[in-house]
């Protein structure tokens, strides 16, 4: 088949699977943004970066991706026009808008979109941390205003995939019925455990797995991945562990949620109210940091945090896993897909403080079920994550299927 892979920041998902496909004799190509700078393990070329929209209000969100839309529908208009070119399978994300109108350039090709998730008023992240956003009529309708071009996206496509149970769960049944669950998938012959792994500071100190190391991962340091959750509980724990050492990966801007008014971010107002409370010279904020790097956080850890409101399930949350890592993590409906209490890792309360503290004072002093839970955690992800044996023969298997 001719296959179009569509993503503003491609590969993204497709990583793995645009280079399989194409190893299987597919002819295989990336659209996306002009401004994507990732290297591509297929040809790319790129559509014009939409100019930024002026509106504001509800109609802000649909007005913005509908004209990321049509910007990827001329690109595509040029392919057709000017190269001949038809493709006999389109794959794309739906979060931007990518997908909208390109049914009105090739509309006998299949197209299929990764359906990352559907924004929902009640039940999910709207209204769940009534700290940081409380739960208001204005939220809900904005919440549901986002929504329009998911479902119109959905709608178009032939069929969906999401990565996550939950994930696909969160859109409407008569829309989840065109939707197939499977991971991207974890290679765990990469991201697997480590006893001599080591983790070099930026002071130059070296934790190895001796240390007592609790890891922190996010993309972004913010509430919708538990930061100011963990953050409270570091007093009580370094109080109750001397020699512990916190290291947190993550950029210090926001990836979902807003910043807050009365701070540059959240890493500073977490800092500021915490202010006397922490030994600092224990806790080591690394930004963003090399693959490489965080995956020896990750090998090195005697215990990985994972705090997360109702809401995509981040990939550190896997790749701990396969890294046989002892896990805690809030026992919120996403995280509930992968982890059992106490037989794979050990589940708390999100606004739970006293049970995270106790949770991971618990693992630091040497919980004698660590070992066992850790392994658990990594058969987990070899059982029905592994990229290479599960979810990526999957992949290949379901698009394939849709040959013309």
């Amino acid at each position: 088949m001719k296959i179009l892979f569509v993503h503003q920041n491609f590969p993204g998902q497709f990583l793995h699977l645009a280079p399989a496909l194409a190893a299987r004799g597919h002819e295989v190509m990336g659209l996306t943004d002009e401004k994507n700078q990732r290297p591509s393990p297929v040809r790319t070329v790129r559509y014009k970066a939409p100019e930024e929209q002026q509106i504001r209000g509800l109609a802000r969100s649909y007005a913005e991706h509908s004209e990321r839309g049509w910007m990827a529908a001329r690109g595509c208009r040029a392919l057709r026009n000017q190269h001949g070119y038809t493709p006999d399978l389109i794959f794309g994300h739906s979060g931007w808008g990518e997908t909208l109108f390109l049914r009105e350039i090739w509309p006998e090709a299949k197209l299929l979109v990764y359906a990352e998730l559907m924004y929902r008023t009640r039940g999910q992240d709207v209204g769940f941390d009534p700290e940081v956003n409380a739960d208001s009529d204005e939220g809900r309708v904005t919440t549901l205003a986002r929504s329009a071009h998911l479902i119109q996206g959905l709608v178009q496509a032939d069929a969906g995939l999401s990565p996550t149970r939950y994930q696909a769960d969160s859109f409407p049944p008569e829309l989840r019925q065109k939707l197939t669950v499977i991971h991207d998938g974890i290679d765990t012959d990469v991201v697997r455990p480590d006893p001599q792994a080591r983790l070099q500071l930026p002071d130059g100190r070296v934790l190895t797995a001796q240390d007592e190391v609790v890891s922190y991962v996010s993309r972004s340091l913010e509430p919708y991945r538990g930061f100011h959750r963990f953050m409270r509980a570091l007093p009580q724990v370094m109080r109750a562990r001397p020699n512990a050492q916190v290291v947190l990966i993550g950029g210090d801007g926001v990836s979902y949620g807003s910043n807050p008014v009365d701070a540059p971010n959240w890493k500073a107002k977490m800092l500021a109210e915490l202010d006397g409370q922490l030994d600092l010279s224990r806790i080591h904020f690394l930004g963003r940091v090399p693959y490489s790097q965080y995956l020896s956080l990750l090998q090195i850890a005697r215990v990985h945090c994972y705090l997360t409101y109702p809401f995509v399930l981040s990939w550190s949350l896997t790749e701990a896993m396969a890294a046989g890592c002892q896990i805690i993590a809030s026992d919120t409906e996403p995280v509930r897909e992968l982890i059992r209490d106490g037989e794979n890792g050990r589940l708390v309360p999100f606004f739970d403080q006293p049970a995270l503290e106790a949770a991971l004072i618990r693992a630091l002093a040497g919980d004698p079920e660590a070992a066992r839970l850790g392994a658990a955690a990594r058969q987990t992800i070899l059982d029905g994550y592994d990229l290479k044996r599960q979810s990526l023969p999957r992949l290949v298997e379901w698009v394939e299927s849709f040959a013309p």
